[in-house]
């Protein structure tokens, strides 16, 4: 029986190009870790964690293009944002003022 399946040119180059990016945040970080994050109707969040604790994310217009953006990344890929993976995070004082500037009276970041 043949594969029915159709592949859709337009997620296919989406996920190509969201590889693209995580492959070279994974070069210049010494390798990278990531988690895949649903964000209802907006898609999904593929959270970046590299060996040397820098951080980011990217999203992606669904989650089927995000696994398969993280798959032909090859990074590894954790079901969760805790535990050791997320104590891979390193974070500085700009996150720190951040963080603090949505608490109420933190300083204004606007």
């Amino acid at each position: 029986m043949a594969d029915t399946q159709q592949v859709d040119p337009k997620a296919e180059r989406t996920a190509a190009r969201l590889a693209k990016h995580i492959t070279a945040f994974s070069r210049a970080h010494g390798g990278a870790e990531g988690q895949v994050a649903y964000l209802g109707q907006r898609g999904a969040r593929i959270v970046l964690v590299g060996e040397d604790g820098g951080w980011g994310d990217l999203v992606a217009p669904s989650h089927a293009i995000a696994e398969k953006a993280v798959e032909k990344a090859g990074i590894t890929v954790h079901d969760t944002f805790d535990g050791e993976f997320a104590a891979k995070v390193r974070t500085g004082p700009y996150e720190w003022s951040r963080m603090a500037g949505i608490q109420v009276g933190g300083p204004d970041n606007g």
